[in-house]
């Protein structure tokens, strides 16, 4: 018989001890296996329907409206192939209307995202008041957008708005809803106001999961404090940051339009909208079923490509602990 350790060898009851040992050792993981291979479906076709209903049949819908010119009145519709697509990319006005909203997505996103980390790393080193400081800050993100941009015009309202008199004390004859470039700001200030909160709350739960021995570590390696949250706390921080880089991009490009609905509705022409204002302008307001929905399925395609060569080339960068 094979020599025992020493340990069970010097037990009164080795065999019982190493039995007992064997016995209550952990069992690998099992896979959870159902009765009834149709039930998992159960579980997922609410769902499923969901997607369907709202994603899929209205995706379907809008393709195949694109190739068709819409009678404004219901009575039928005419093929015209790709006409829908070649009118709206060689359209001027859909230009510089892209070109604002890459510029409206991308300074919306990068502010939000800077503004979100900042106010998320002082609210994870306050001490006192730290529940009165977070709720203020989250509190912004329960008002829904069709509110936050009527608050938005009425801080900027030419007669009530406080924005309006703080811009004339500083010398700047503010007009928005009537100036382009006044419009554009008052657009993106409100948006970011909108969307800070969402990161903050992102930001800070990656922060609060940092663990304390990492942090006395980098404290002890490292004195200065930017280039310790450069080196230890961003790195740690980059599989929320790319999640969140999504989100805002998706937000400024869609989520984005009860805002500027409610700032520039009945208002001059002139003023700046992105696309997806656009497609509801031409669709809903202009009766042009068609084009509007040429439009949206070339801002989706955008929207695949941008996201698809994200997942490409940033994941690579994103090391997930």
């Amino acid at each position: 018989m094979t020599d025992l350790p020493a340990p069970l060898a010097a037990s009164p009851r080795p065999l019982a001890r190493l039995r007992a040992a064997i016995t209550t050792a952990p069992e690998p993981a099992k896979r959870v296996q159902f009765d009834r291979p149709l039930l998992p479906w159960l579980f997922l076709l609410p769902q499923l329907l969901v997607i369907c209903v709202f994603f899929y049949w209205p995706s379907v819908q809008a393709i195949s409206s694109s190739f068709y010119l819409e009678d404004p009145f219901g009575f039928g519709s005419t093929f015209v192939g790709l006409d829908n697509y070649t009118d709206a990319l060689g359209s001027s006005e859909y230009h510089h209307i892209a070109r604002f909203t890459a510029f409206f997505t991308a300074v919306v996103t990068a502010v939000s995202l800077a503004l979100g980390l900042l106010l998320a790393v002082k609210a994870d080193a306050v001490i006192r008041g730290r529940g009165a400081y977070r709720t203020a800050l989250i509190s912004v993100y329960a008002i829904a957008p069709p509110v936050a941009g009527l608050i938005g015009m009425m801080l900027f309202d030419q007669h009530i708005g406080p924005f309006v008199t703080l811009a004339a004390m500083l010398g700047w004859d503010m007009k928005v809803g009537i100036n382009y470039g006044d419009t554009a700001f008052a657009m993106i200030l409100v948006a970011v106001w909108k969307q800070v909160p969402y990161n903050f709350i992102f930001f800070l739960s990656g922060l609060q999961a940092v663990p304390v021995s990492v942090r006395e570590a980098a404290i002890i390696d490292c004195r200065n404090g930017w280039r310790r949250f450069r080196t230890v706390t961003l790195p740690l921080l980059a599989p929320t940051a790319f999640f969140l880089l999504i989100i805002n991009i998706t937000y400024a490009l869609f989520d984005t339009f009860a805002v500027i609905d409610v700032m520039v509705k009945d208002k001059p022409a002139n003023n700046p909208i992105t696309l997806v204002y656009k497609v509801y302008n031409d669709g809903f307001r202009g009766n042009d079923i068609g084009g509007s929905s040429a439009q949206s399925v070339i801002l989706m395609l955008v929207v695949l490509v941008l996201t698809l060569a994200q997942f490409r080339w940033l994941e690579r960068r994103v090391h997930y602990g």
